[in-house]
């Protein structure tokens, strides 16, 4: 559900927006507002995931209200004038409803708003696929599905990949560890990191994968076997 908020100096036009919202699914009107100060403290104590925004208001156009208030705040703006719709569309304004605006052109401004809130949610939801590591003077991008296993070796890691090649790198297993996905690589030992979905068995407190033998570290027994046995 996206929250919203209507703000218009006309009560008619907030009256529009009122009924239209009612009738769709995707859309929850929290407020409404004639005054943009009552609606600009609103926003402060509430935030809200879109602004039905009318552009030409006495007090402040639209779009300065809209400049003011989080930049993640979607908007639609909404105005008799249509010579505004290219400085709202600047300002990255989802749509642009010029008034009046029949239910069919409020629902394809909404079905847009959910599309661009969903494209929204999934990158922030969306972890990188891959980090950067320095090497000598360059940073190098090590994807994760390539890596075959992690060894610490005193104050530097060697990365090992499937093909055969390697990193040197002048950094902590702490260090990487933070930066891994933990859903994807486990710390089996002080010295080694292995990607989960690469191990073929376990045996004798030794994880084998396809060409390498990786000690189970002490520290780490009870931890990986139970993580095995919960599979």
């Amino acid at each position: 559900m996206i929250s919203a908020i209507a703000l218009d100096d006309e009560p008619l036009a907030i009256d529009v927006i009122k009924n239209y919202c009612q009738k769709v699914d995707e859309v929850k009107l929290m407020a409404t507002f004639t005054e943009p100060g009552t609606a600009m403290k609103y926003l402060e104590q509430h935030p809200v995931d879109l602004l039905f925004l009318d552009i030409n208001m006495p007090a402040i156009s639209g779009i300065d209200f809209y400049k003011k208030v989080s930049k993640n705040t979607m908007v639609i703006f909404t105005t008799a004038y249509s010579e505004f719709a290219v400085e709202g569309f600047n300002l990255n304004a989802v749509d642009y409803l010029l008034k009046p605006f029949d239910f069919k052109r409020f629902q394809q401004a909404v079905d847009k708003i959910k599309e661009y809130h969903n494209y929204v949610q999934l990158k922030e939801n969306e972890q990188p696929q891959y980090l950067f590591v320095k090497v000598d003077y360059s940073m190098v991008k090590v994807p994760f599905e390539e890596i075959a296993y992690i060894e610490g070796l005193d104050n530097y890691l060697k990365i090992n990949f499937d093909s055969g090649k390697s990193l040197l790198v002048r950094m902590s297993m702490k260090t990487i560890s933070e930066k891994l996905p933990a859903s994807e690589f486990i710390r089996v030992h002080r010295s080694f990191i292995i990607p989960f979905s690469k191990v073929l068995s376990v045996r004798n407190k030794t994880i084998y994968l396809d060409k390498k033998e990786i000690p189970i570290g002490t520290n780490y027994v009870d931890e990986i076997m139970k993580l095995f046995k919960e599979i």
